[in-house]
């Protein structure tokens, strides 16, 4: 994910890096949604005497998985559109010089990572009402189904606003620290030995540190957007009650999780984009 004509030139690249970054991080989505939606996960069995706190992870990595093809499906084509979009518009912007070097970096993650969440929603929504283990809806297009007939074709929007409010800024965070990493970071030497494996510590040092700062920075986003999916309140009545019980300490209520929940999936995404560009253009 450097700069030039990387994202015109490998976008299969951006699709498998984000296919296999998902797959691999369905389960850690899973106890996220589990938890954050506040399900309950029955302690029987394998789970008797787990933790309360560790459960939802325990069986996010336990069949049925339902949902899964569509949660990966979803998450694959969204990550891809995200980072090659936003790569690939940075670079259209800046060669046009249509805007600063500022805003040719903060508005491609802006306009696609919303069309993308708007586009995904009713997706989302379903994905993550399968995940509530008392749930009897087999697939997720039965819980389509389910939220239709329920709720209006409206239903299945229903959370976009936090929708948007939460996933937004995590990328337009994740892309500018990633961006801003790949040039502050010493470019490796092409003539050391250890030319090959100097590409991959640095990418995994810019990876790690947007996913973090992704996650952290967005946090009280999270906060404030799940409080609002509890208290059915607006923003700023949310945000003001949250003060009024914990003070300025709520923008690190959940921090644990979310780094769990984000950042590994959109650091992993960046890294694995990296290593398959590296790895198709060795041999050039």
């Amino acid at each position: 994910m450097g700069g030039g004509s990387v994202a015109k030139d490998h976008p299969w690249e951006y699709l498998g890096a984000s296919a296999l970054s998902a797959a691999i991080n369905y389960p850690l989505w899973r106890a996220s949604a589990i938890g954050q939606s506040g399900f309950t996960v029955a302690r029987a069995g394998l789970l008797a005497n787990v933790p309360p706190s560790v459960s939802p992870y325990v069986h996010a990595f336990a069949p049925p998985y339902k949902g899964m093809f569509a949660v990966i499906s979803g998450m694959t084509w969204a990550r891809a559109a995200i980072f090659w979009g936003s790569d690939r518009g940075r670079d259209y912007l800046k060669q046009h010089e249509i805007v600063s070097d500022t805003w040719a970096t903060v508005l491609p993650p802006l306009v696609v990572s919303t069309m993308v969440q708007c586009i995904n929603m009713p997706i989302v929504r379903a994905s993550i009402t399968l995940q509530n283990p008392e749930s009897s809806l087999p697939t997720t297009r039965a819980a389509l189904e389910h939220i239709y007939q329920n709720h209006g074709i409206a239903g299945l929007w229903h959370g976009m606003s936090a929708g948007i409010l939460k996933s937004v800024p995590k990328y337009c965070t994740a892309i500018v620290v990633k961006d801003y990493m790949e040039n502050a970071l010493p470019k490796a030497d092409p003539l050391s030995p250890n030319y090959d494996r100097d590409r991959l510590l640095r990418s995994a040092a810019k990876s790690s540190t947007a996913g973090v700062a992704g996650a952290v920075l967005t946090n009280p986003l999270d906060v404030i957007r799940n409080e609002m999916f509890k208290t059915n309140k607006s923003l700023f009545e949310t945000v003001k009650l949250l003060h009024a019980e914990m003070g300025y300490t709520f923008i690190t209520r959940g921090l644990g999780k979310n780094m769990i929940a984000v950042a590994i999936p959109v650091g992993c995404t960046i890294f694995f984009t990296d290593v398959l560009i590296q790895f198709t253009t060795s041999g050039q």
